[in-house]
């Protein structure tokens, strides 16, 4: 399906904005210390995640197609040849995402007033051991996991007629969450971590801690290299 710029500009960021809204206000609802959530675990973030994925992709699918995600939009990219409209697929992300990070901090605007501890975790991705080589082939293979059976799925003509190709992808992420999801928080987007992490060192959250900059590259780096060998590998393989 064809998209016109305009369309693909304004499905991305809306759609990535509802994302990070549910994404980020799940973390911060299980996180912020004055949350009726506080300490509901990690299930709930996997699931808050994956409703993410389901209520953003539904909404921009009409204009863009909902990838919502750098990686999706690489690995397709990868696989088709076709890289005219991914800077602009690009963009909207990053500026949805962003947008998303403060969507949700108004939500619990109160709350993070009376924040008292470090708040990057609601926002962004923290490893739980600092290996930025592990944590690098974390996100490499937790991307994979993810691209490859979108573009795997398209090969399924009545997943895309009927709709329900949306509704797996956001089963699936619940599920990347939940097996892969421990050591490094799942980033699996590139957008979804950096511009919630630039958000957040601009936020006047007290108490909120460090944006943690060192680290912002695996998240960025990792799905991006996955998104290319999940486009390679779907090439080879099918």
């Amino acid at each position: 399906m064809e998209f016109s710029h305009g369309d693909i500009f304004v499905g991305e960021v809306i759609g990535t904005a509802i994302l990070i809204l549910f994404g980020a206000g799940v973390c911060a609802a299980v996180t912020l210390r004055h949350s009726k959530a506080r300490a509901s675990g990690w299930v709930v973030i996997a699931f808050g995640w994956g409703f993410g994925v389901l209520a953003g992709a539904y909404t921009a699918g009409p204009l863009s197609g909902g990838q919502l995600n750098p990686a999706v939009t690489v690995g397709i990219a990868v696989d088709t040849g076709e890289w005219d409209q991914v800077p602009l697929y690009l963009l909207g992300q990053m500026v949805g995402a962003s947008l998303g990070a403060v969507l949700a901090w108004l939500v619990y605007y109160a709350q993070f007033g009376a924040n008292e501890e470090p708040t990057l975790g609601i926002f962004s991705t923290i490893p739980e051991i600092r290996n930025p080589v592990a944590n690098l082939i974390t996100e490499i293979i937790a991307t994979v996991a993810l691209v490859l059976p979108i573009l795997a799925f398209g090969l399924t003509e009545g997943l895309g007629r009927s709709g329900t190709q949306t509704l797996i992808v956001a089963f699936l992420v619940v599920g990347i969450g939940l097996s892969l999801g421990g050591p490094t928080g799942y980033a699996i987007n590139p957008a979804r971590d950096l511009g919630p992490r630039i958000i957040h060192a601009v936020l006047p959250i007290p108490n909120k801690g460090t944006s943690d900059w060192s680290y912002s590259w695996v998240p960025v780096a990792g799905p991006l290299i996955g998104a290319v060998l999940s486009g390679l590998i779907f090439n080879a393989a099918f």
